[in-house]
């Protein structure tokens, strides 16, 4: 009440859910990818994420966003 009573309105944010958050389908495949290096060094390790990381072209990543529900334009 004393917020509205200040002039201000309270709006409220949609429940989270991954199915709208894109992130959660690109962490997804870069698990995937990390399980199957099944590298065991923090060396290894960044090495495999760079070569991961070529394997999102921007057309997928495009599509990550188009299947969370956001408008390209």
């Amino acid at each position: 009440e004393a917020i509205e009573a200040a002039g201000a309105t309270l709006l409220f944010l949609p429940p989270y859910s991954p199915d709208f958050n894109p992130i959660e389908q690109a962490f997804s495949k870069l698990k995937a990818h990390l399980r199957k290096a099944a590298e065991r060094t923090i060396h290894g390790l960044w090495n495999a994420i760079g070569r991961i990381l070529d394997l999102y072209p921007p057309q997928e990543c495009a599509n990550y966003f188009a299947n969370a529900g956001y408008d390209a334009d």
